[in-house]
Parts: C-alpha cells; sequence; structure tokens
C-alpha cells in the first residue's frame, strides 16, 4: 500500500492509499468509506482486487482517518457546507485518478455515509464512474428526518459547530443496537465478533460527527431521490445496491428496495438489488464476506467492456 495526498482548493489535506496489481492494472477501483471510520479498514477488499489485477484508490474523508488535522477535531468536515465538500473531494479524486489512468474503467464501491456521496455524485457528475456499487446505503429520507434536522441546528447554535452532541447521537443510533446481542454498543455492524472488536479497538472508528456535519448531511440527503436528480443519471448506468436485511441504517433492507424501486422509476435499466439475509450494516465485514465480495466481483466482471472496447473507446 502506497500512502498518497490529496490537496483541496480550501487547503485541506486528505489523506490517501493505493494499491497497486503486480502487472499494468486491467481497471481502477476506488473506494470511499462512511462516517466515523476511515479507508484502511478497506485494505483486505483492496487487496483482494489487487491480486486480481486491479488498481485500487481510498481516502479519508474530511475529519476521518489522517485527514483530521493536527488538533482537529475528529468528525468535524468543515465550518460550512462539510457534506458537499466531501462530496466534491470524492469526484475531484476521482479526475485526478481518470488522469493517472486514462482509457481505464473506473468502478466506485461506496458504503453507507459514502454511498450517500455516491449518490449525489451519480446525479451531479453522471459521467464520472463506469460502474457505481452502493454499501449500506438507503432511500428517501422517512418524514420524521425533518424534525432530525431541526435537532441539529438547535443543538448547533447551543453548543457550537465543532462540538458533538449526545443527544444527537441517540436520536441517530440510539437504537440500532436493539435486537442485537449487547456484547458490544456496535454489534449492529457485524455478526463477526471480531470484525465488531476491531473496530471498537480502532482509535479512528466509533467517533461522534460534529453538530455541523450532521446539519450538512441531514440537509443533504432528502435531495438525493428527488426525481429532478435521478433524472440527470444515464438510464444505462450500472448500480449495485446490496446489504443486509438486518442493517438498521437500510431499515432492515427496505431502505435498499425503496432506493431501488427509485432508480427503477426513473428508467435506469440496469440496477441490482442484493439483500443477504441475517447481514447487518458492513457486509464487507461480516462473517460471509468472502461470498459478499465475490458477488460483487462477479457483478462488476459481468459489465465491465472488454479490453478491445476500451482501447477502441480511448482512441
Amino acid at each position: 500500500m502506497e500512502e498518497l495526498r490529496f490537496e483541496t482548493p480550501d487547503g485541506v489535506r486528505l489523506a490517501g492509499y493505493r494499491w497497486d496489481p503486480e502487472g499494468d492494472p486491467v481497471a481502477v477501483l476506488q473506494i470511499t468509506h462512511g462516517i466515523s471510520e476511515h479507508a484502511r479498514r478497506y485494505a483486505p477488499v483492496a487487496e483482494r482486487f489487487a491480486a486480481e489485477g486491479w488498481v485500487v484508490y481510498a481516502h479519508d474523508h474530511r475529519g476521518h482517518g489522517g485527514s483530521i488535522p493536527e488538533g482537529g477535531v475528529p468528525g468535524h468536515m468543515a465550518d460550512s457546507d462539510g457534506w458537499e465538500r466531501a462530496t466534491e473531494d470524492l469526484h475531484r479524486i476521482h479526475r485526478e485518478i481518470r488522469l493517472r489512468h486514462p482509457g481505464l474503467p473506473v468502478v466506485l464501491l461506496a458504503h453507507s455515509g459514502g454511498s450517500f456521496m455516491a449518490q449525489r455524485l451519480l446525479a451531479q457528475y453522471p459521467d464520472d464512474f463506469d460502474l457505481v456499487a452502493l454499501s449500506g446505503s438507503n432511500g428517501k429520507p422517512p418524514p420524521i428526518a425533518a424534525a432530525g434536522r431541526l435537532v441539529t441546528r438547535l443543538e448547533r447554535w447551543r453548543r457550537g459547530k465543532d462540538a458533538s452532541s449526545p443527544l444527537i447521537q441517540k436520536l441517530s443510533f440510539g437504537g440500532f443496537n436493539d435486537g442485537f446481542e449487547g456484547r458490544t454498543e456496535f454489534d449492529w455492524l457485524s455478526s463477526d465478533p471480531a470484525a465488531v472488536d476491531a473496530y471498537v479497538d480502532d482509535p479512528l472508528c466509533g467517533f461522534p460527527l460534529s453538530t455541523q456535519t450532521w446539519t450538512d448531511m441531514l440537509d443533504a440527503l432528502p435531495e438525493l431521490t428527488k426525481p429532478r436528480q435521478l433524472a440527470r443519471i444515464p438510464k444505462d448506468k450500472p448500480i449495485y445496491v446490496f446489504g443486509g436485511d438486518r442493517d438498521p441504517v437500510g431499515d432492515q433492507g427496505a431502505g435498499l428496495r425503496r432506493l431501488v424501486d427509485a432508480y427503477k422509476r426513473a428508467g435506469l435499466q440496469d440496477v441490482t438489488l442484493k439483500l443477504y439475509p441475517g447481514g447487518r450494516h458492513e457486509m464487507l465485514n461480516e462473517s460471509n464476506k468472502d461470498e459478499v465480495i465475490g458477488d460483487l466481483a462477479k457483478w462488476i466482471a459481468g459489465r465491465l467492456p472488454e479490453k478491445e472496447e476500451r482501447a477502441d473507446d480511448a482512441e
């Protein structure tokens, strides 16, 4: 793994990572992680694809992992528009990857919070990625989410932009562990105890977001599945939506079905839903992760253009 740095227009230095195959790469996988975690957790996925000839890139979002500045607050993306800035970071890094690897197809694998950024990019920059895979995602927020937006604003006023809020944390994640073992606060992530323990023991995981980051994110979510946004996505764009049917982020699978239904109503012709029985939020860290990664690889392989076609397109 090679460590990289990406500079943003507003002066933030983002930590990035690259995994290279032994020979010339056949394609590019760009990974974008979720909130309250970091990109290096996806090393096993990156290594598996690199072993198959892919070059893999990932970066830590603002306020996460190696992108937290010295003295900075984990989970605080910016004093304003942090979610939009982080989404634009993903786009800019993608454009840099394209310049480094002209002619190669680029696949985006986006998890949880990163999947919502990917949903935004599908409409804002519809030509960015050849294929998009969304993990641990959700569709249109329920009506009660509007109350959450009000709470975040009140807590931002009360506690400050870069402060966390126990109230927001309780309202957002408080019930996620209900119905699970209760061995830790994060059993909802995976049925594999070792994977959960690794998350709990990782100082770069599990931290709360700032009130400003929550405000920015919750403001962005209702726009993602509006018809005018979905209409901008190319009808032949391949999208793979996968998750567990016990994932509270995806409403135990119901949210993923809503998302796929919204894409199909918008006329998208190649949308695949894969729900894993008993699976929790992090299917890439679940007890059947080898099956999950294998299914993802098969879906990608069935949609990548042949090498000869890519060469013709590059001419």
